[in-house]
C-alpha cells in the first residue's frame, strides 16, 4: 500500500473525502483548514456536477431560519442533527460563502441564493477554496474503502492501494444518476458491514391516475394552492401556494416537489391531489364571478364562454369534470351545475398513482442508518476513521435550502472531527 505524495506521509493527518459535490468540497475545505493533509476523490472530470444544477441552475443555499424552525422541516431522522447544526449553523453557512466572495439574498419563505443566481458560482467559490487550502483533487473513481482491525487504512482506486488515516464518504443518493450519484457508495458502506435504509425518491415528479393530466400537458398554473389528502386518515398532509404543470404522466413543478416529500408509503389510491384553482376567491364570490361572467357571455355554448376564468387547455377537461354538455347555452345552466363548477374550481381532485422513477429525484430518501453513526462526529460506529456527510446519510429534509444545508453542516462535524482524530 502506498501513499499519494511523501509530503502526505511527512504532515497532518492524511484524509480521503470521496465525491465532490457539496458536502464533499466543504468537508475538503474544513479539514484542510484544520491542517490536514487531503484528497479529494470526483469520479467525475468536476467538481459538483450536481450542485450546479440545483435550484434549477441558481442553488438556493440554505435556508434563514434558527435551529428548532430548521428541524420542523426535517422529516427524517431530525433530532439526528441538532449537532451539526449547531456546530455549523445557517448563519455560519452565509458567512463562509460570502467570505469566499459569494453575496447571498433572501427570497420568498427565507430561501437563500447567491446574488448572481448562478449555481456556478458556489461551486467555483468551493472549489477555488479547495485549491487555496492545498487539497489535491484526484479524478478517479474509488473502488473501495480499505479498514484493518475494524479501523480505516486507506483506499482502493484502480489498481492501487492507498494509505489515509481517515476517510469522509460524501458520494450523495442515487437521484441524478448521470452525475455520479449512482449509489456507489452504499456499497462501500455495506461492504463495511454498514445497513443501508430502504431507498426511494423525494423532491420527485408524482404520477397520477386516469388521462386527466395528460389531456393538460404542458400547461402550467401560477398562483394555486395545492393540497394533498392522505385517504386513508382522512388529513391533509400537505398544503402551498404557488406553481405547478400538467405532463403526459402526471404532476410536477414547484409546489409538487414539495408536496412528493411529505407522502411516505405511497400506493395507488392513498394520496389524492386537490387544487384550488381560485384561492383568492371563496365559493361565493367565485359563484358571483361566474354569473358574471354568464351574463357576458349569456347567448355562448358553455364551452366558449370561460376564457376569462381558465387557461384553453383546461376548459373543455374542466366542463367534462363537471359534468355538463360543453355546448350548453349558458342561459340554460342551472344553479345546481354552477354550483359544482364552484366546487371543482376550489377543489380539483386527482388521485396519485406513484412517485417518478429515483433518478428523476433531486433528493433520495433513505441511506446510511443513522443508528450506525455518531451524531456528534460522523463517524462510523462499526469502523474507526469511517465517517459520512450530506445525501448519504438517511436525512433528508423538505424543498427551501435544508438539504444543502444539512450537506454541509454534516461535512463540517466530519471533517473537524476526522482532522483531529488521535
Amino acid at each position: 500500500m502506498t501513499s499519494m505524495t511523501k509530503s502526505m506521509a511527512d504532515t497532518g493527518r492524511r484524509i480521503a473525502v470521496i465525491g465532490g459535490g457539496a458536502a464533499g468540497m466543504m468537508a475538503a475545505v474544513r479539514a484542510a483548514e484544520a491542517g490536514a493533509c487531503v484528497t479529494l476523490f470526483e469520479r467525475n472530470d468536476r467538481l459538483g456536477k450536481k450542485l450546479r444544477i440545483t435550484g434549477k441552475g441558481r442553488c438556493n443555499l440554505t435556508n434563514d431560519c434558527d435551529r428548532e424552525e430548521f428541524l420542523r422541516n426535517v422529516p427524517t431522522n431530525p433530532r439526528f442533527l441538532y449537532t451539526a447544526l449547531s456546530a455549523f449553523s445557517t448563519e455560519d453557512t452565509k458567512t463562509f460563502f460570502e467570505g469566499l466572495g459569494v453575496p447571498l439574498k433572501t427570497e420568498r419563505g427565507k430561501r437563500v441564493f447567491p446574488v448572481s443566481d448562478r449555481a456556478a458560482d458556489v461551486v467555483h467559490a468551493l472549489e477555488t477554496a479547495c485549491r487555496r487550502m492545498g487539497v489535491q483533487i484526484v479524478n478517479r473513481r474509488v473502488r473501495r474503502i480499505l479498514a484493518q482491525d475494524g479501523a480505516v487504512c486507506g483506499i482502493e482506486v484502480g489498481a492501487e492501494e492507498l494509505c489515509f488515516d481517515a476517510v469522509i464518504l460524501c458520494t450523495g443518493g442515487k437521484s441524478y444518476p448521470l452525475t455520479g450519484s449512482d449509489g456507489d457508495g452504499y456499497r462501500m458502506a455495506r461492504e463495511l458491514g454498514h445497513t443501508v435504509t430502504r431507498l426511494c425518491p423525494s423532491l420527485v415528479p408524482l404520477v397520477t391516475e386516469g388521462t386527466l393530466c395528460a389531456s393538460m400537458q404542458g400547461l402550467s398554473l401560477k398562483n394555486v394552492t395545492l393540497r394533498v389528502r392522505d385517504t386513508e386518515k382522512h388529513k391533509y398532509v400537505f398544503e402551498d401556494f404557488g406553481e405547478m404543470m400538467f405532463t403526459h404522466f402526471g404532476l410536477t413543478g414547484p409546489l409538487v416537489l414539495s408536496a412528493s416529500a411529505h407522502l411516505s408509503d405511497i400506493s395507488r389510491g392513498r394520496y389524492e391531489a386537490e387544487i384550488d384553482l381560485k384561492p383568492a376567491l371563496d365559493e361565493r364570490m367565485l359563484d358571483a364571478r361566474l354569473r358574471s361572467d354568464f351574463d357576458k357571455y349569456k347567448n355562448r355554448d358553455l364551452i366558449n364562454s370561460l376564457d376569462d376564468l381558465l387557461p384553453q387547455k383546461m376548459i373543455e377537461p374542466f366542463v367534462s369534470l363537471c359534468e355538463i354538455d360543453p355546448r350548453k347555452k349558458i342561459h340554460s345552466v342551472t344553479r345546481e351545475e354552477r354550483a359544482r363548477m364552484v366546487q371543482t374550481l376550489k377543489r380539483l381532485r386527482i388521485p396519485l398513482a406513484t412517485f417518478r422513477p429515483l433518478d428523476e429525484a433531486i433528493v433520495t430518501r433513505g441511506g446510511i442508518d443513522v443508528r450506525e453513526v455518531r451524531p456528534g462526529s460522523m463517524e462510523s460506529k462499526l469502523i474507526k476513521g469511517l465517517y459520512f456527510a450530506g445525501e448519504i446519510l438517511d436525512v433528508d429534509a423538505y424543498t427551501g435550502g435544508f438539504n444543502l444545508q444539512i450537506a454541509f453542516s454534516t461535512a463540517v462535524l466530519a471533517a473537524d472531527a476526522a482532522a483531529e482524530q488521535e
